[in-house]
């Protein structure tokens, strides 16, 4: 990676009355910075990114495919970025079959989303199409102790308390 945005530390927007933290992203030849469709959508569009001469791709029925976006984010310790499907082609069959993708602050390579086509038709993807959401969220950094059954519903889970 040989290229990165410019940077500041966040943006007070006046309109809105809100501090805007700004991420550091690597944007590789011909990619796209994730953008919002409204100024306060919570998920940044995704857009496919292909490395040479290659425009499109297609995804054949029960097919998936790793589909590069050509463009790294630094995620700040305590946060997470979250790579969520666009529901515009859920109703198309295509979906990212582990649900949502998690990307860790220490992760500095481009996002890559994986598709999975479960509809009949084939899906075709062109470069610059919008191929996933991204949410940046804070998140609680645990430590995890082995300490166990100290609550007094014990083990008792799924359907234990009856109808």
């Amino acid at each position: 990676m040989n290229g990165t945005t410019a940077i500041s530390n966040g943006n007070y927007n006046h309109s809105t009355m809100t501090y805007e933290p700004i991420l550091e992203c690597f944007v590789s030849p011909g990619a796209q910075l994730p953008k919002r469709a409204h100024p306060t959508d919570a998920g940044a569009d995704l857009f496919a990114w292909f490395e040479g001469n290659t425009q499109e791709i297609e995804i054949y029925p029960n097919e998936q495919k790793l589909i590069d976006t050509g463009i790294g984010v630094k995620i700040p310790q305590g946060f997470a970025g979250f790579v969520y499907n666009r529901s515009s082609q859920g109703k198309k069959g295509i979906t990212i079959p582990h649900s949502v993708g998690v990307i860790d602050s220490g992760y500095r390579d481009t996002i890559k989303v994986l598709l999975k086509n479960i509809g009949d038709d084939p899906y075709k993807i062109t470069a610059g199409d919008r191929i996933a959401q991204l949410v940046i969220q804070k998140v609680e950094l645990v430590q995890f102790k082995d300490i166990w059954n100290d609550s007094t519903r014990g083990t008792g889970g799924f359907g234990s308390t009856g109808t």
